[in-house]
């Protein structure tokens, strides 16, 4: 068990080296040794800036229509409706009203 023990704490070492190396890179200020308080303030996860990054590039290319409904997949603005047999709205007098589904014409997404 010390050797597994020993060898995480060795990974651990290996990952934080990298991640300051990283945010060095990044031109975030980072001391030698930073306090745990101030490494919470400075981390930024690599995988948010990326995503960050994708949502900008997908608002440059689709920029959101207000007011309309979109596609969250595509970008697009052309539906279909169909009744959502599923889900009873309401009924009276043996006539049911069904809630609707919107599905994206370019992709087929669900909206």
């Amino acid at each position: 068990m010390p050797e597994f023990e020993e060898n995480v704490l060795s990974l651990l070492k290996k990952i934080d080296e990298k991640l300051d190396r990283l945010l060095g890179a990044k031109g975030f200020e980072t001391d030698s040794k930073p306090s745990i308080a101030q490494k919470k303030e400075v981390y930024v996860k690599p995988s948010a800036v990326v995503e960050k990054e994708e949502e900008e590039e997908k608002a440059k290319i689709n920029p959101p229509v207000e007011g309309r409904r979109v596609c969250p997949a595509c970008g697009g603005i052309a539906f279909n409706t169909e009744e959502d047999k599923s889900q009873i709205l309401f009924q009276q007098g043996g006539m049911k009203i069904f809630a609707k589904r919107y599905i994206c014409r370019n992709c087929g997404t669900e909206a």
